[in-house]
Order: structure tokens, then sequence, then C-alpha cells
């Protein structure tokens, strides 16, 4: 049977129940947009206003449902604008199919219009190597059955990550012998959860038996593997404390009585407290990146030269990569717990370990973080606090709902002061770090889980990057809240410019040159122009009715909030920039 390579590819597409393709046309992707029109009943194609809405839509939309989309953009331009949401997901292990279009090979090394590499043929691929797990490039029709069938392998294969298919225009529209198969004889009838050696997970019960002080610190790998019910089982059953990395959070529910937060220089006193005191830590799916762990400097969040860590990660690449180990197990966090608990259940049928004077000590610090945050959190000040918008926010969004944050210096409040509940509700980007991500991608959150409300905290740095997303909502009738954080500033690297230059600063506050006068768009009117509502908040009494009054609306709504921009987070551990000393932690218990 023969058929168009675009065919081929939706198709698969269809066999692999995606539901949605998001992009923006161009010439390069034609032939890939006439076969979504013939299949329009299957796939629902959504066009953005950049191609950069588009990756941070198929991000956010693989972090709530664990199931990838697709992208598609033309050659050239709209490519290369991917780059970014591609290497997001990448750092951030979340998966897209991302179909770029291409010259015709038939024009390879002629330098047509828009073709990528002026000494290598159609090389978009090359562009983004260091940003997928794969890239392929299918030159003839009787290429793409593999190529579309081995990407989505691919993407979802152990660590999961974005893949490209990258196909020449040609190649969409020539006709070949089409063989793809189905998906359960190439990809869903494989266990991809491999176990732990049962030996290896003998020797880490007996060591947190051992243990006086034992924790487990679970990050962004334990809720990739879905292992939060598995994880509080067995924590609750050797009553072993948790806290998470920052990408961790919502793995335990943060008010559970064994969590202690989130870790690393705007992390919770107790979790960075509990870290470099601890004898033995269970470490399930976490990188141990800078941010998370102070930089890696002892003493900090971890004092690694005293405690023995047993790490469990589905990538050996990750064991061992920043801090040497007592144990390594290869295998799947969920299955690994499940393994953990049967033999902790079998050796201490009778009598458990004794952690009861480590408990204590965690409580101290637990109660004095709980006296500091709880006051800010509901504090009456004007311009309002940040902490006050967050947990406004907290508030009156349901437990399920979903919470994005953008990158700025509002992240590091929603790190120590925002309680999630539930795996898969707090979405955030983090080894990349990408301006826009949450701007765009409570658009992918809602299309995950129609359902459920999801909530955008945008600084106002991070919203100005691609507040075109708010026609794409109006397009669609896609319900979402912006809040706007608005400290007219790119309020992080500000603070690092006063703290490491001697308190100077340029170029990272919104000033009107010629007055001095702080300055950004009116957010209100810039919404109302796209035909979205909003408001503008400067007293905090009246913020959580407006993020409600949002939420209960089901259209796009967008809430500026007028937040005091000379307040700076709180560090309990820290962060370095070599060759710059690193900042001491400003945190102290009882001031």
């Amino acid at each position: 049977m023969k058929m168009k390579g675009a065919d081929i590819i939706t198709d698969y597409l269809v066999k692999e129940n995606v539901p949605y393709a998001v992009g923006v046309c161009g010439h390069g992707i034609v032939g890939l947009l006439d076969s979504l029109h013939e299949r329009s009943d299957k796939i629902k194609t959504i066009s953005v206003r950049h191609e950069q809405a588009a990756g941070y839509i198929a991000d956010a939309y693989y972090r709530v449902k664990h199931e990838p989309i697709v992208t598609f953009t033309s050659c050239g331009p709209g490519s290369t604008n991917m780059v970014t949401p591609l290497a997001g997901a990448y750092m951030d292990s979340s998966a897209f199919l991302s179909i770029s279009g291409n010259v015709p090979t038939c024009q390879f090394n002629r330098g047509p219009f828009q073709e990528t590499g002026r000494y290598f043929q159609g090389d978009f691929p090359s562009v983004i190597r260091s940003y997928v797990k794969k890239s392929f490039q299918p030159t003839r029709v009787e290429m793409v059955p593999l190529a579309v069938r081995q990407a989505f392998k691919e993407m979802t294969n152990g660590k999961p990550g974005p893949v490209n298919l990258d196909v020449p225009f040609n190649v969409f529209q020539e006709e070949g012998e089409a063989i793809c198969g189905e998906p359960q004889d190439y990809r869903w009838n494989m266990d991809q959860r491999p176990q732990g050696n049962p030996e290896t997970i003998r020797k880490a019960v007996e060591m947190l038996a051992a243990a006086e002080r034992p924790l487990i610190v679970a990050g962004y790998g334990a809720i990739l593997s879905e292992a939060g019910k598995e994880m509080v089982n067995f924590a609750s059953y050797m009553k072993i404390p948790v806290h998470t990395s920052p990408m961790g959070k919502g793995i335990i529910d943060e008010t559970h009585p064994l969590c202690l937060g989130p870790t690393g220089r705007n992390g919770a006193y107790a979790a960075n407290e509990a870290g470099k005191s601890c004898d033995v830590l269970l470490a399930l799916g976490t990188s141990f990146d800078d941010r998370s762990t102070s930089a890696w400097l002892d003493g900090y969040t971890y004092s690694m030269n005293t405690t023995k860590v047993i790490h469990v990660d589905i990538d050996p690449r990750e064991i061992g990569r920043n801090y040497p180990f007592a144990l390594g197990i290869i295998g799947d966090v969920k299955l690994v717990l499940q393994q953990l608990l049967q033999l902790a259940k079998e050796q201490f049928a009778d009598k458990k370990p004794d952690y009861s004077a480590w408990h204590k000590r965690i409580e101290e610090w637990k109660s004095i973080w709980y006296e500091y945050k709880e006051p800010l959190l509901n504090s009456n000040a004007q311009p309002i606090r940040p902490e006050r918008v967050i947990g406004d926010i907290r508030k009156v969004l349901p437990k399920n709902g979903i919470f994005l944050t953008d990158v700025g210096v509002h992240h590091n409040w929603v790190v120590q002061f925002w309680d999630t509940y539930e795996a898969q509700t707090i979405l955030q980007a983090w080894g990349f770090a990408a301006m826009g991500f949450a701007t765009c991608g409570v658009i992918g959150a809602k299309l995950a889980a129609p359902e459920r409300t999801a909530v955008a905290l945008c600084g106002d740095g991070s919203f100005m990057m691609t507040p075109h997303i708010l026609a794409t909502a109006v397009e669609y009738n896609i319900p979402a809240v912006w809040v706007i954080f608005n400290n007219f500033a790119y309020g992080s690297i500000r603070d690092l410019q006063l703290g490491y230059f001697g308190g100077r600063e340029l170029a990272t506050s919104f000033i009107k040159e010629e007055t001095g006068e702080l300055y950004n768009p009116d957010f209100v009117a810039l919404a109302k122009a796209f035909g979205v509502k909003g408001t503008r908040i400067e007293k905090p009494e009246d913020l959580a009715d407006a993020v409600e009054y949002g939420i209960k609306l089901n259209q796009p709504y967008v809430v500026e909030v007028i937040v005091d921009r000379d307040i700076k987070p709180i560090g309990t551990g820290t962060w370095v920039l070599p060759p710059f000393k690193h900042p001491e932690p400003n945190f102290k218990p009882g001031r």
C-alpha cells in the first residue's frame, strides 16, 4: 500500500492516540497540515502565534498527563524558534514529538529559501543536537515508518525527553510503501520498569535500619515514575522523614507529618537542616543539581562527608554524578519502593527501628519554619508582599488544581511557600529555566486536564516574553488564569547585581530613561486588547477574591498584582556563581 509521507505520520499519530498537534504554519510544513486536515476528526490542530508557545504547551501537557503530543514548525526560523522549549523539556525530562519541515531534498546544498546549514545540507538536526534525545531525518518516504515509530519509543523509554522528526518538503508529498506497524507491537507491550537487584535492596534496608537519622529525598524522577503512593507507604511504615528537591514538590502532600518541604537555597528550613544532619540518605530519582543542594557545598543542604547515600534512578548516569554513594540501585523508583516496603515488612514485622530522637529534632525545625511563614502568608502590608501572593492563590486554588510558575524571582517564593498536595499539580521550568514556560504552558495544562483549574503565576518579565498566548486562549476558548507578579524588573537578576556589584544595577529594572519612572505596559488593557478580561490588584485584601473570580469565570482571565519590589527571597541554604563567594544563609531562627 502506497501512502504519502505526511499520511504515514498522521496515521501513526492516530494509532498512538495523540489528541493534539500544536504549532505555526509555514511553507515547509503545509504537506503535514493538509494531512492533519484530513484527520481532524481524530487529531485537533491548534495554531499558536509563536513556535515557542507550541513547545511550552506540549511540554506542560506531558508533565500533567505523562503522554506526549506533537508540535509542528516550518523550516528555517520556524524551527529554530522551537529550540528553547525543546531545551526546557529536555533538561526537565519532559517529552513531546517536534515535527519540523525542511527544504526539498533535491535542493539540499543549493542554499534554497530557509535551508539550515551552509556547510552541511538541511542540517536542522544539528541545531538541536544538544536538546533532544534523538533527531530523525527521513530523506525518502520509505524511511518514514521506522522513524516515526522509533521516535515514540525513544520519547518515553527510560528517562523521557523530546524527539525531533525533521522531514524534507518532498517527503511529505511523495508516496511510498508504508508498513508502519502497530504501537503495541513495537512499544506498548514493552515493560519499561526495571526492578532493583534483590541483594542491593536487602543492603539498602539494612542500612536504613542501622541508621540513627535516616532521610528520604524525592526528586522529579519519582514523579515521572508516579511513585507517590509507594513512597508515602514506605516512609510511613518505616517512619522516615521526607524532603524533596524543588522539582519533586507534590510527590508527597506537603502538609503530611513526615514531609519537610523542598531543599536548596530557597528551600524550607527544616528540609535543609535535616539534609545536612542525616546519616543515611535514600535518594529517589534526583540528580542533586546545584540549586537543590546549595551548589554542592558541604554543610548547607547536605553533609556528604558524613552521610551515606543510597541512590535510586532509572538512569545510571545520574548515580554518582554529583555525590559519592554507598549503594546505587538502577531501577524504576515505583518498583524499587515496592521492593523496599515488602522486605521491610518481612524484616521488621515484630519491631521496627526507633527514630524518635531524630523526629524530635525535626519537629523543632518544622516549628521554627512554620512560625516564620504564617505571618508572611497573611501579611496586610502594602505594596503586597510576595508571600501573600503565593498564600492567596493557594487558598482559592482547589487541591487538585494545576499551578504553573514561570521563571523569575517569584519562583523562589513558590518553592518555599507553595504547599503542593498532589504530584503533577505544580509545573516549573527548572533545568533550562526559560521565561514563558508557564505563561504558555497553562494552555497545555488545561488541554491535558480540562476538568481542572489551571493558574499560571508569571513575572512581568516572563509574561512579556509570550503575551500572545492570550490570543490562543481566546481563539480556542481555553479558560485559564494568569496572575502577573508586577515588580517592574527582572527581579532575580536585579538582586544578583545589587548583591555582587556593590549595589549597582543596569538593564534589570523597567524604567523610562528620561524620567526614571518605573514602567510596564497596562497589563489589564493589554489583556482587553486580546479580548481577555482582567483586573489590577494593589491591596492585599482584594487579591484572593480576584483570583477566585477569574477561576469561577471559566474564561481566560488576567490578574495583575503590584508587588513590593524591594523584598528579597530568604535564603535557608546558599548558591554560588564562581568566582564569587557564596552568600551565607540569611534566615536565622527567631529573627
